[in-house]
């Protein structure tokens, strides 16, 4: 009877485990077969307006370790190093990681430790060719700029080894180029068959490339405004400056330099403060190039006309401020709207500015669109800062009119002129022409916001102004004129905000556009040196960057002759 009873109760256990809990079990030994590898996503590149490449991914391999599987880590370092030495890699540091050691709760033993990120493939397989258990090699990727530090500051750049965005590009459409990691389950067997087993379990889900960016900027383009950039400023020890070209109609970014520039690839010798875009993320009092708005706002409301003369005398006082003329003019001096614009007079545009009223200017500075984001399609844009009305000191009027107390970024002020090349309309900025999905479908990104500014005629009417800048005698933007091409603009010289107060030396700008009787390109440039003046300074570097983007797009002169333009009346 007790013998029955055990089989009994062993036969009872047998259905059980058969029947009953068959699948368990099965699910249970299936799980411990079965090994999950994530297939990761290429990351999309990023291209220029031509398709060429700005940067990309290349496929690379990366080398990890199981130090509790290495017998000698002192003779297996010397291996490695031979081949690991070139990428920065310390034999010391590999004997430390492939000696066991525990995790950080220092109770566990580390079975997994990487060794290096992002070798050449070719290495990677002379490393899998030793046949070493310890050791795994698997894909891996790193980013790649052809053109070494071209565009770096728009393009930005990922961390090192998961290539997530830090800046620019990379951080802003981090997201789209990213992509999706696959997986691939598999069942496979032990020792000799650590491999998939044929006709066991299988389920592979495949990984799905990021998508590309295609720029507005033309890379050519590009290439020569950065280079010539950094040779006009180098010498003058600029603390930091920028370039943009703009395209009058579309407002496409062809080019937008910041100086200093910095590679990717020599991250950790480049300062943080280097790495920033500083066209969208530095801002400055704009100085004189602000006085385009002023005199935009007056002639759209109808206080001046181009044949207005305006009354300027040697100085004018404001609050506690006196403002003043260089060189001044006799008290009662008669001047032409073209003639304050060409010697860049404050007395002149405190008079105008008085006319328009705070309210006035202040909702054109609005118009124009300061204190605002272009959201031109990099992270970290600053909105600079306008200055409210009711806010106004004493001395407000006479430094707000001639471009003191506003903070602004140069790709505002790019945008300021861009629509005043473009009869008036503000059209937003743009870097991102479309997005390129792995399957070759693109796609557009958001429209462009607009608003009416000026009306056209008005528009027109303020670049024939600002021509005298480049052609009257005495007048500032001489160094700006470009022979046969009608050039409109404006010289700017004012002061780097810091810390409540201004930075030492000079913020120099010069802002035009060509042919000023039909306008095709915008090129904004401004710099911050020890010492200078926007005609001096600015004014050769936009004349050598609008004469390259004007050669280049095959634009000639339209053969119209330049406004009679006079000082005085």
């Amino acid at each position: 009877m007790l013998a029955l009873a055990v089989f009994a109760t062993i036969g009872v256990r047998l259905v059980q485990i058969q029947l009953t809990d068959a699948s368990a079990y099965a699910a249970e030994g299936l799980k411990d077969r079965l090994v999950h590898a994530v297939l990761p996503a290429s990351r999309g590149a990023i291209l220029d307006r031509n398709g060429k490449i700005l940067v990309h991914s290349i496929e690379t391999r990366y080398v990890a370790v199981d130090p509790m599987a290495v017998k000698n880590p002192e003779a297996l370092a010397d291996q490695l190093f031979a081949i690991l030495d070139k990428y920065g890699v310390t034999r010391s540091d590999l004997v430390r990681r492939m000696t066991p050691h525990k995790g950080a709760d220092g109770k566990t033993d580390v079975r997994f430790e990487y060794l290096v990120h992002q070798i050449d493939v070719a290495d990677g397989d002379r490393i899998t060719a030793m046949k070493i258990g310890a050791l795994k090699v698997a894909r891996d990727e790193r980013r790649e700029i052809p053109g070494y530090d071209l565009a770096s500051n728009v393009i930005g750049y990922t961390s090192r080894t998961d290539l997530v965005g830090q800046m620019g590009i990379e951080k802003q459409y981090d997201s789209v180029l990213r992509g999706v990691d696959g997986l691939h389950v598999y069942e496979h067997g032990e020792g000799e068959l650590d491999k998939p087993l044929p006709y066991g379990y299988e389920m592979l889900k495949p990984a799905r490339p990021g998508s590309s960016v295609e720029l507005t900027i033309d890379a050519d383009l590009q290439y020569s405004v950065q280079s010539t950039l950094a040779e006009r400023m180098e010498p003058l020890k600029a603390d930091f400056a920028t370039a943009i070209v703009l395209d009058a109609h579309t407002m496409e970014v062809m080019a937008m330099a910041s100086y200093p520039s910095f590679a990717p690839a020599d991250l950790d010798r480049t300062p943080p403060e280097q790495r920033k875009d500083q066209c969208t993320a530095t801002v400055f009092d704009p100085g004189s190039i602000h006085k385009a708005i002023v005199m935009g706002a007056a002639l759209q409301e109808g206080i001046i006309n181009p044949g207005t003369t305006v009354t300027v005398n040697s100085k004018v006082k404001k609050g506690d401020t006196t403002y003043t003329d260089h060189p001044p003019q006799k008290d009662g001096t008669q001047m032409t709207i073209p003639g304050i614009l060409a010697l860049s007079s404050n007395v002149g545009t405190i008079a105008v500015a008085d006319q328009l009223g705070k309210d006035k200017l202040y909702e054109y500075q609005q118009k124009f669109g300061l204190g605002e984001r272009t959201n031109v399609g990099l992270p970290n844009e600053s909105p600079g800062q306008l200055l409210a009305p009711d806010k106004w000191s004493g001395s407000s009027p006479g430094s707000i009119p001639i471009g003191n107390g506003v903070a602004t970024t140069a790709m505002q002020m790019a945008a300021v002129y861009g629509a005043i090349a473009n009869d008036g309309l503000w059209v937003q900025p743009t870097l991102v022409r479309k997005i390129i999905a792995p399957d070759g479908a693109a796609s557009k990104p958001p429209a462009q916001q607009t608003r009416r500014v000026l009306d056209p005629q008005i528009a027109q009417e303020l670049r024939t102004m600002l021509e005298g800048v480049t052609t009257l005698d005495d007048a500032t933007g001489h160094q700006a004129a470009i022979p046969g091409y009608r050039i409109a603009g404006k010289t700017g010289t004012s002061k780097l905000p810091l810390n409540g107060g201004y930075a030492p030396g000079d913020v120099v700008s010069f802002i035009g556009m060509a042919p000023a009787e039909a306008p095709r390109y915008v090129v904004a440039v401004t710099a911050h040196v020890p010492g200078g003046a926007g005609g001096s300074v600015a004014a050769p570097a936009f004349r050598d960057m609008m004469a390259t983007t004007l050669s280049s797009y095959g634009v000639v002169p339209t053969g119209t002759e330049p406004p009679k333009l006079s000082i005085y009346p």
